[in-house]
């Protein structure tokens, strides 16, 4: 199977580290988001990758190349002018035509779920499976009883009530009738998607994950990553 990296983005709140790189070239531990996603990728025997470039395009290129020095193969879908997620895969049809299933990524995000779980939960009348993690609280808490007093602190918990979008998919080759020629398949296809009852959820309770939106989250990427990776 193939998987497309939406790497073609201009990464605008993480200025000015993104003025002169695309996101996806930023680094959590001295190498690019880019690299830990492809390293991910091949664990998992993923070798095709296309990615989906723009912004700053020749600094994924020039890094990446063919990429035999990384274990891949790599392929290039390019935006001349924004088309959003859902037009950057829509622009990688032709490379994706003989894929009966593929996964995508979003190029900002660092995580280590299995994606082959999404593969397998991809099953007969679903058309897309997507990765949800629980919600990540931006704060620590405070942990209180019936009667108001104080019991505990937790430290930026996961709150398990509420599932996010963790930019991880496996798709069937028919969401391409759902996709626009520009925009975002967050607003368009997966809506469709759930219209139509074809779009289910696969949950990972306990496993790392990060989205790339700050300076902050560089910095707590690294810690997390060098954690797990002990």
């Amino acid at each position: 199977m193939k998987a497309v990296i939406l790497a073609g983005g201009f990464g605008k709140r993480l200025k000015p580290l993104t003025d002169e790189r695309p996101k996806p070239m930023i680094e959590v531990l001295d190498k690019p988001i880019i690299e830990w996603q492809i390293k991910w990728l091949t664990n998992h025997g993923i070798n095709d990758v296309i990615l989906c470039v723009g912004y700053m395009k020749e600094h994924i290129v020039d890094h990446i190349g063919s990429g035999s020095k990384l274990g891949i193969n790599a392929y290039y879908t390019v935006e001349d002018t924004p088309l959003g997620t859902g037009g950057a895969l829509k622009n990688a049809e032709t490379l994706l035509s003989n894929e009966e299933k593929f996964f995508l990524l979003n190029g900002d995000i660092l995580t280590n779920i299995n994606p082959i779980r999404l593969k397998n939960e991809l099953s007969s009348g679903i058309e897309a499976t997507i990765a949800v993690v629980p919600l990540p609280s931006p704060f620590g808490i405070v942990q209180i009883d019936n009667n108001s007093k104080v019991v505990g602190f937790a430290e930026k918990p996961k709150i398990t009530q509420f599932w996010i979008n963790a930019g991880v998919y496996c798709l069937s080759n028919k969401i391409f009738d759902y996709l626009p020629e520009s925009g975002n398949i967050e607003t368009t296809a997966l809506p469709a998607l759930v219209k139509d009852k074809k779009l289910k959820a696969a949950r990972f309770d306990n496993a790392f994950w990060r989205s790339i939106d700050s300076h902050k989250d560089i910095e707590e990427a690294a810690k997390e990553i060098d954690t797990i990776s002990k």
